[in-house]
């Protein structure tokens, strides 16, 4: 009977998701499913939903939800992890501070600052999370779709032994898109990428073997493209693929729109979108738990997460097609050789198989690059107990670069580090060193 153990699970619309993805397949029907959280009336809420899910579906797994985290993972064969480590008070101290100095996001949770923060506060976590599977499940799989993506996976990969691979939805999202932009079936389209977490793109596209590109060139030169996608458009005219992650992450991913004149109206960016999630997450997490009390019924719709079809495809031998984020050696040639990228990937019995492409094109390789250098300064400062790489981190931001002097970056930098100092390590003055190894946050959003 397989193990899956869902840590963070008190995300609890996410988790139903999983769940739904998870008990689809016949085999997985009577699966044991793990639900750890720290918080323990959202943990009980998890349990619920998970419960309802499972009967909805008519499946009956064994179903158990931990407070300890060593005991959820004890002989697990695989791991997913959702948490983020400070929730909704972190969230908002990411975006506030920055706005005190005049700079403004819409998501900043994967290469700016808020992405140096996030990833500072959470890689000590995973790695705790990493040891204790090394102890009580050193077979498992980790599979972690907790961001910053590339730093956790990066970091993971430095510090432990753990069979590791990150997971995002980001390309999945784009192919639907892009089909009903030129009017096909998403289901009918075949499709390629490469580049890393959020920063990858569309190296190839086909309908039917036929390349749809020049359908995308129409719809783009015809001013089809919907108002919250032009950002994206826009990067496609100038450097001629399509960009894998959404508009409103590509904004804040480097220096031409945010700031810029008339940009943020004319290109439709959603400023402090992430905020507005957190608390729509919020008022969804309070009405999940009335519905529950209420008996009222859930909707429940395959959402093709990759961690179902990444165990469906280890415990069944039926070969699978994803999209992995995986330690580069070579998969794309011209990037970092040490860094994380995001790759297609086989999966089979035997495991996870990342397979490698192309060099990306010249001027795609350089948008990326700045990217990479921040993950590997926020790595590098977690691991080494660096703070002077804490800076040089966020000085890789291109909002930072395009609007702060040095010493306005170091102030913000200082000020955010002691605004968060309870979900940060001791050697940067914070005090969650001194927390429960399990002292992660409970929520994704």
């Amino acid at each position: 009977m397989t193990r899956i153990v869902l840590v963070g699970a008190g995300s609890v619309e996410f988790t139903r998701n999983l769940l739904g993805d998870f008990l689809s397949y016949p085999e997985q029907r009577d699966a044991t499913i793990v639900l750890h959280d720290i918080d323990p009336e959202l943990l009980s809420t998890a349990a619920q939903m998970a419960h309802w899910t499972a009967g909805a579906l008519g499946a009956k797994p064994r179903i158990e939800a931990s407070l300890d985290r060593r005991e959820a993972l004890t002989g697990a064969d695989f791991v997913v992890n959702t948490i983020q480590v400070g929730g909704a008070r972190a969230t908002h101290i990411d975006f506030d501070i920055p706005a005190r100095f005049g700079l403004h996001y819409t998501i900043n949770d994967t290469i700016n600052v808020g992405g140096v923060m996030r990833g500072l506060r959470t890689i000590p976590v995973v790695l705790g999370i990493a040891a204790d599977m090394a102890d009580v499940c050193p077979d498992a799989m980790l599979l972690n779709y907790t961001n910053p993506m590339s730093m956790l996976i990066w970091a993971l990969a430095a510090g432990t032994g753990i069979k590791t691979v990150g997971l995002c939805h980001s390309v999945y999202w784009t192919v639907r898109s892009l089909s009903e932009y030129i009017g096909v079936p998403w289901q009918e389209v075949s499709a390629d990428s490469a580049g890393i977490n959020h920063l990858a793109f569309i190296t190839r596209i086909e309908h039917g073997g036929r390349d749809v590109y020049p359908a995308i060139e129409a719809a783009v030169r015809e001013d089809r493209i919907p108002d919250d996608d032009l950002v994206r458009a826009e990067l496609y005219r100038r450097l001629g693929l399509w960009p894998t992650e959404s508009s409103e992450h590509h904004a804040e991913y480097n220096p031409w729109f945010i700031g810029k004149g008339d940009s943020v109206d004319r290109f439709h960016i959603p400023i402090g979108e992430y905020l507005r999630r957190v608390d729509r997450n919020l008022a969804e997490y309070a009405e999940t738990k009335r519905r529950l009390a209420a008996r009222e019924p859930f909707e429940i719709e395959q959402s093709g997460e990759y961690a179902a079809v990444i165990v469906h495809a280890i415990t069944t031998g039926e070969r699978q097609r994803i999209v992995a984020n995986v330690m580069n050696d070579g998969l794309v040639p011209n990037l970092a050789g040490n860094a994380c990228v995001e790759v297609p990937a086989d999966v089979d019995r035997t495991g996870v198989h990342p397979t490698a492409v192309a060099p990306l094109p010249l001027q795609c390789a350089a948008y990326i690059h700045p990217a990479i250098d921040a993950q590997a300064l926020t790595v590098h400062a977690a691991l080494e107990r660096d703070r002077d790489a804490v800076y040089h981190a966020v000085l890789q931001d291109p909002i930072v670069q395009s609007r702060l002097t040095l010493e306005q970056a170091w102030r913000m930098t200082d000020d955010l580090i002691t605004a968060e100092a309870e979900w940060l390590p001791a050697w940067l003055g914070g005090s969650a060193e001194a927390m429960p190894v399990s002292g992660a946050s409970s929520s994704r959003s």
